[in-house]
């Protein structure tokens, strides 16, 4: 087994052909040279220890050196050994609200964006456990199923916006519905949904679709972002604020945490809420939520050991271009002597 660890470089070899075509095009003009400086024959005796192979040899020394050296920057890796890896760990799927009210900038930069920060911060201190991602609004939409990819995770996160779920609105329930199908019921893996909201539902149902995932055996922790006091919700074009969004009678509508509703949710199924504010107490209160959890065997997979093999690449390069040093463009005497092709008379 084998992989290459940076295959960027390989594009480095569209050089050799250039290169060919330089090198034979500078052959075709010395020929064109020594012909209108007189008869080619002619020319040749005045330079009789002048060889014709050696600079071909050269050239191709010089082309096998550079080939070695891309592939001393590409870093072969070859599979040494098979061994088996178990993991251990739990099933977290993370519940993001993308609705308009997360656009409010009473937590700072905005809800939303200190959503995503706290998503990215817990992701940063997990190990072996796999993890989703859910967004949702008026209604839920799948963003990344469980994966143990925590750098595609992370850029599926990012990536996440308002008008990713056309329906506006709140949807709690949703959210814990769908989550709850990314877990496999006769999985006996530790499940946990940590649903980040500012608590706005504008749907009913949702402590009865907490409710459901207790029963299959799912814990649900509540991460509540913005403040009591509330927020206009700024519309915004290019970055800069051109207004805030107003109701049917022209009031600038004001959106606040609701505590009650992520706290009912969490309740149910006798999981946890906390305040989404301030990072530090979140990644705290996660961290010894996750110790309290019973970790489970979810993977044994066979791993193949690789080992970097760039150092023999580079240094056959390295000898290839020392070696190009010592040939000189004229005859080699000891291969003179052999008259291989009947030169002498």
């Amino acid at each position: 087994m084998y992989e290459l660890e940076e295959k960027g470089y390989l594009y480095l070899l569209f050089i050799i052909p250039l290169l060919v075509v330089v090198f034979l095009y500078i052959q075709y003009w010395k020929r064109k040279k020594q012909r209108e400086f007189g008869d080619v024959l002619l020319v040749k005796k005045l330079s009789p220890e002048k060889s014709v192979f050696k600079p071909v040899l050269k050239f191709i020394v010089f082309l096998l050196a550079l080939v070695a050296l891309v592939f001393g920057l590409v870093n072969p890796k070859i599979g040494t050994k098979m061994e088996t890896v178990k993991r251990e760990g739990i099933d977290i799927v993370f519940a993001v609200d993308v609705s308009k009210s997360m656009l409010a900038e009473d937590v700072a930069p905005s809800r939303l964006e200190k959503s995503k920060q706290i998503v990215s911060q817990i992701i940063n201190q997990l190990g072996n456990d796999r993890i989703g991602i859910v967004a949702y609004a008026g209604s839920a939409f799948p963003v990344l199923p469980i994966t143990t990819d925590y750098g595609v995770a992370k850029m599926f996160l990012q990536s996440m916006n308002t008008t990713m779920v056309s329906s506006q609105g709140t949807s709690l329930d949703d959210a814990i519905k769908l989550s709850n199908t990314y877990f496999d019921k006769g999985n006996k893996t530790s499940k946990l949904l940590i649903l980040i909201s500012d608590g706005e539902d504008h749907s009913e149902g949702a402590e009865a679709a907490a409710d459901e995932a207790n029963k299959n055996g799912m814990k649900i922790i509540t991460i509540g972002v913005g403040t009591e006091k509330g927020g206009p919700i700024p519309m915004k074009r290019n970055g800069v604020v051109e207004s805030f969004k107003r109701d049917n009678n022209n009031e600038v509508v004001i959106t606040k945490l609701n505590q009650e509703s992520l706290m009912a949710i969490a309740k149910a199924t006798k999981g946890g809420y906390v305040n989404g504010n301030n990072t530090k107490d979140v990644l705290a209160y996660i961290k010894k939520a996750l110790e309290n959890i019973q970790k489970t065997e979810f993977e044994s997979t066979q791993m193949a050991d690789f080992q970097s093999q760039f150092q023999w690449f580079l240094g056959i390069a390295f000898a290839l271009l020392f070696l190009d040093i010592f040939f000189l463009e004229r005859k080699t005497n000891w291969i003179k002597k052999l008259n291989l092709f009947n030169e002498k008379e």
